[in-house]
């Protein structure tokens, strides 16, 4: 996949934002945290809901293989909130976001990253619970695609479909495939991303359904990532897999958008797994040369992943937990 001659995409300025882990692979009640900008799900609930709140509410969010944010971006006196992603089971996003004491209702759209289970399980319930007419659902059209893994025998683990038009109500559905601006261009959605570096080569055994077949699809091009602008400090990316690589989205991030200085990299960076971890020298070396100051690999990253991170990026890196407030 080649890359094209690009347009700007100018993400507008904001002032900060606020970005709360509510489905990831782990949860760490426990540690410390000596990062300013980084709170635990104990420190920041007893901070904004106080000590009566927290012996009313003992109840801890849980951990599942899947992966969501809530983002609040705060730009002129407001706040836009965006769900980015909605985990793996029916109802663990929205149970976790109870639990944490946090409103849906407030969510003014949905974003996800690709058309994967442990992205979307929690996509219905979470469009119930924030009940909104015409709630704006940002997806690929790849996202609607059957698909699955071939085994070693050549077999196919089909995986969960996507839901139905009918399943998602009154969601509006925006269906992008090029890098988009929304709410004011405040955020970016990547759409599909260039795959220029011959160590991020994929996921090799990834197939789809397509004209009554399985057939290959290593690319996962309906992979995005959403991207913003602080004030001061630069790009925030998150991905949620980054089936596309983490560096090549990263880059791509910083060539729509005309913005060089990555300051946060969040989310999964797939890097787990036999064929993945071939990548993670060459992946954190790059990762090491930009030079972000703030490193939240989860998910998908994997154990090897995440050492060789802290071990390259001792001061950027936070693990992240389910419950984490990020405020950047």
């Amino acid at each position: 996949m080649t890359t094209p001659a690009l347009e700007r995409f100018e993400i507008a300025e904001v002032d900060g934002l606020e970005i709360i882990s509510l489905v990831d692979n782990s949860v760490d009640f426990h540690s410390s945290i000596d990062r300013r900008e980084v709170q635990s799900f104990r420190q920041w609930t007893r901070n904004r809901h106080g000590q009566e709140w927290t012996k009313t509410h003992p109840q801890l969010p849980v951990a599942e293989h899947g992966f969501s944010m809530l983002i609040r971006v705060l730009c002129s006196r407001k706040r836009i909130s965006i769900l980015f992603d909605t985990g793996i089971s029916p109802n663990g996003v929205v149970e976790n976001a109870k639990t944490m004491g946090l409103d849906l209702t407030e969510v003014r759209y949905i974003a996800l990253s690709h058309g994967h289970y442990d992205h979307f399980g929690g996509l219905v319930s979470s469009i119930r619970t924030i009940n909104k007419a015409s709630l704006p659902l940002i997806v690929h059209q790849s996202m609607f695609e059957k698909r699955g893994s071939a085994n070693s025998d050549g077999t196919i683990r089909a995986y969960p479909e996507f839901p139905t038009r009918e399943q998602l109500g009154s969601a509006q559905l925006i269906v992008t495939r090029q890098p988009c601006l929304f709410a004011g261009n405040i955020f970016l959605i990547t759409g599909e991303i260039p795959r220029e570096r011959s160590y991020e080569k994929g996921f090799l055994q990834h197939r789809a359904f397509i004209d009554e077949a399985w057939q290959p699809e290593p690319l996962i091009l309906d992979d995005r990532a959403i991207v913003f602008n602080v004030k001061r400090k630069g790009l925030v990316v998150i991905s949620g897999c980054a089936h596309a690589g983490i560096i090549n989205t990263v880059s791509y991030a910083q060539r729509i958008s005309g913005e060089k200085n990555l300051h946060a990299v969040l989310g999964g960076f797939h890097l787990a797994g036999n064929e993945n971890e071939k990548r993670i020298s060459q992946t954190v070396k790059e990762l090491s040369r930009i030079g972000p100051e703030l490193v939240v690999p989860s998910h998908c990253t994997g154990w090897r992943g995440m050492l060789a991170i802290v071990e390259a990026l001792p001061e950027a890196f936070v693990w992240n937990s389910v419950g984490n407030l990020y405020e950047i």
